[in-house]
């Protein structure tokens, strides 16, 4: 492999430094011998790789929409190292062999590392707990486990789930999302919903579920993450849980920090999502409670569609949308109003992610750190243009906004898999690769 010496960078945005990679490490400049390839990177700011806790790379199964080679390209193309890929594939995340199969694919794609998210529940049907355990022993270590996209709304099941993980130190992830309250839900319930009389996804079916279960996992004892907050009602139910100590930690999407159910008025479904978009308010509680820890992470929930599937009647047409390409641009423009700098950005794009699912190889500049490692012009204005992208979904909502930040260089365990905004080659380790 290539040794890189990266001179001139603003470090996590608080200084210019260098960064020397050898062998898939960030080592000493020192050590680098005169073959080692120089990168002036002024001007550019240099972050650990990002990590994202959510992501639908919709292999197997759904290879339509996405496999984990293009999911893995666009991720690298995102600035992102390590994805987390969400359990509802066809057949289902909910053994050793599927998830082991997941596991593979990402490491023979070699651009960036995947690690399945195993599914709570059989078939995400809700009835009984999947092979944890064994999800847990497997090639791939499975640590987080989630039905995303459907509640596990039986609390008996759901304290089963969090008693289990707590023996190898898991966590649950919850798409918190009362059933009842929410069927045939078509946009979030208020003023919007009400004039163009579609059914309303009311605030309190996130919000209860959220409070149950932080109490589950208090009585407990176990790890709880909470998917893709969207009410500003959540926010203080997980700010109260931490108060009180519950190990409870949060996510929130690029979208749910910058659009609104206003958008909605549209009928155009590339807006149609679940949790669905909010009001004005939710998104204001949303940022603040980034910028000051009540949130945790940013989780892209990547969600990529055919056009068959999205593109049609709102009512008929899927929920989700795409994001790991303009993540970083769409984080930085809804942050820019608060004290959010891009160590900040590192914290909850990176280094918290890394913390909570135990991804040891991110997170990290310092020497001795594998070197995951990403590059990003802050001032260099574009426009979102979804047809230019790397992932086969074109469902991405923020199409034809202007934004300033872009990424320009990913190193991926030492491989510069992309370099100058261009894809470059997969890791030469192919599946073979290790962390450092």
């Amino acid at each position: 492999m290539t040794d890189y010496l990266i001179e001139n960078a603003d470090v996590l945005g608080r200084g210019r430094g260098t960064l020397a990679i050898s062998d898939g490490t960030i080592v000493d400049p020192e050590l680098l011998g005169p073959d080692a390839e120089r990168i002036d990177a002024t001007g550019l700011i240099a972050l650990p790789g990002l990590v994202d806790m959510h992501t639908h790379l919709r292999e197997p199964g759904k290879e339509d929409a996405e496999t984990v080679l293009t999911g893995s390209q666009s991720a690298a193309a995102g600035g992102f190292t390590c994805v987390h890929a969400m359990a509802n594939t066809a057949p289902v995340a909910d053994t050793a062999g599927v998830v082991e199969q997941v596991h593979r694919l990402g490491r023979t794609a070699g651009y960036t590392e995947v690690v399945p998210v195993g599914a709570v529940t059989i078939g995400l049907e809700g009835r009984q707990l999947a092979e944890l355990g064994a999800m847990a022993r497997s090639e791939a270590r499975v640590r987080m486990f989630s039905d995303d996209g459907i509640c596990v709304s039986d609390p008996l099941l759901m304290r089963r789930a969090l008693e289990y993980v707590k023996t190898f130190d898991g966590v649950i992830a919850q798409h918190a999302q009362e059933p009842r309250l929410t069927e045939g839900a078509q946009m979030n319930e208020g003023l919007v919903s009400a004039e163009l009389g579609l059914p309303g996804w009311p605030a309190v079916a996130e919000e209860s579920i959220i409070a149950r279960d932080v109490l589950l996992a208090e009585h407990v004892g176990s790890r709880l993450h909470v998917c893709h907050v969207s009410t500003a009602g959540s926010v203080d139910i997980i700010r109260w849980a931490k108060s009180r100590g519950i190990m409870v930690t949060a996510e929130v999407t690029p979208h749910h920090l910058m659009l609104t159910d206003e958008l909605v008025r549209s009928f155009d479904p590339v807006y149609k999502v679940n949790p669905p978009l909010r009001t004005d308010a939710d998104v204001q509680a949303l940022r603040e409670a980034l910028a000051d820890g009540t949130i945790d992470v940013v989780g892209t929930d990547h969600a990529p569609h055919t056009a068959e599937h999205k593109c049609g009647e709102w009512s008929a047409a899927a929920m989700g949308m795409v994001g790991m390409e303009t993540a970083l641009a769409v984080v930085v423009a809804a942050m820019a109003d608060h004290d959010f700098d891009f160590g900040d950005v590192a914290r909850v794009m990176s280094q918290a992610p890394a913390r909570i699912t135990g991804a040891t190889g991110h997170g990290s500049l310092e020497t001795g750190a594998s070197a995951n490692i990403v590059l990003i012009d802050p001032a260099a204005p574009h426009t979102i243009t979804p047809a230019e992208h790397l992932t086969k979904g074109r469902n991405n909502p923020f199409a034809g906004i202007e934004v300033s930040t872009k990424v320009t260089d990913t190193f991926f365990y030492g491989h510069r898999v992309l370099a100058n905004g261009a894809l470059s080659t997969p890791h030469p380790s192919g599946a073979s690769w290790t962390e450092a």
